[in-house]
């Protein structure tokens, strides 16, 4: 039998009523009337009091602690919200701990999910990836085996095809391991003072046979200066090399590749704009994606391993940077970010 606020309310009411009653009955000055009163004030104000305790300060609050348990015992968390009042309602508090309790485990449970499902696609994505490169090597190599290898002509082809394979192998586990380091921390930034012209100017160089087979005018649109920044050198040459390489890539001949800077009093934004095929909008949120390709069979002919723009998402958000992008079809696209001119100490100092 559950006993509610109401009958327990009604039953100490009662009592009370009863005992005061009675004990006003012990003197013989108090009237039948008097004591017939006093039992009605008694009983009403006693019920009435007591029935709002129980009911809103207790039974209430423990019904509600009951139904988050049930709940919880059924791995249901659709029940969580936020409460952050304070009260002196020990009950309540009980209650609000339970609620706090709960949305911690929601978020856990969450983020357990997204990791899961980013597990199982990641892991799908990388078997995808592997398997081109190890299966186009294992063909010519076998078969060199099964005797193309006495052709000197098929041999030494085949081979280097193996060999270009394995490069892209190679390539793709490089990428897989910078990524990883630097999303778990394992690859510390190291900041310094360098010139970003400078660097432009290496990574353009690095390039320069690409874009004369294509025909491609590699230029800096921007008069020659010294472009001090504060930054990772290292890794802002891999920015700088990665959105390069992509410009060339996805470019056609006779194309333009440019990269400018827009200096400010404490910043610098680079861009690298090209004139290529360009990106559809609603590809423009997910090129940052591992593995994610516009074009995924233009991609795979043109090469690369997917990771590229992963890669410079990362190391602009060590640089607590982000890339953006924008984009028209057949005209071309523009990757910018941005680089402080000095360190955040020195700014602090200075402001």
């Amino acid at each position: 039998m559950i006993i509610g606020s109401r009958i327990t309310a009604l039953l100490l009411a009662t009592c009370i009523s009863v005992f005061t009653t009675a004990f006003l009955s012990l003197f013989k000055e108090v009237t039948d009337n008097a004591l017939f009163v006093t039992f009605l004030i008694s009983f009403s104000s006693s019920y009435l009091l007591i029935y709002i305790i129980l009911e809103f300060l207790i039974f209430r609050e423990i019904n509600k602690i009951d139904h988050v348990i049930s709940k919880l015992k059924r791995k249901d968390f659709s029940f969580v919200e936020s409460d952050n009042k304070n009260t002196i309602n020990p009950l309540k508090r009980v209650n609000q701990e339970i609620y706090s309790y709960a949305t911690l485990k929601q978020r856990e449970i969450d983020e357990l999910k997204k990791a899961e499902a980013f597990r199982r696609e990641f892991i799908a994505d990388v078997s995808h990836e592997l398997k081109t490169p190890i299966f186009a090597a294992q063909g010519f190599v076998h078969t060199l085996l099964d005797g193309a290898v006495k052709d000197k002509n098929v041999r030494v082809k085949f081979l280097k095809k193996a060999a270009k394979s394995l490069d892209g192998l190679d390539l793709l586990v490089h990428d897989l391991l910078t990524l990883s380091h630097i999303e778990t921390g394992e690859i510390k930034m190291h900041f310094e003072y360098f010139d970003l012209y400078k660097l432009t100017e290496e990574v353009f160089e690095q390039f320069d046979n690409k874009a004369v087979k294509k025909d491609i005018e590699l230029k800096i649109d921007t008069p020659r200066k010294e472009m001090g920044v504060y930054a990772d050198w290292k890794r802002i040459h891999q920015v700088l090399t990665n959105l390069v390489s992509n410009a060339i890539k996805y470019s056609s001949d006779n194309a333009h590749v440019t990269v400018g800077f827009e200096e400010h009093d404490s910043y610098v934004i680079v861009y690298v704009r090209d004139t290529g095929y360009g990106i559809p909008p609603s590809d423009l949120n997910r090129i940052f994606e591992r593995f994610y390709r516009v074009d995924k069979s233009r991609s795979r002919e043109k090469g690369g391993t997917g990771l590229g723009l992963a890669i410079v998402k990362h190391i602009m958000e060590g640089h607590k940077s982000k890339v953006t992008v924008t984009s028209t079809i057949d005209k071309g696209s523009t990757f910018s970010f941005k680089l402080l001119k000095d360190s955040e100490e020195d700014e602090d100092e200075n402001g």
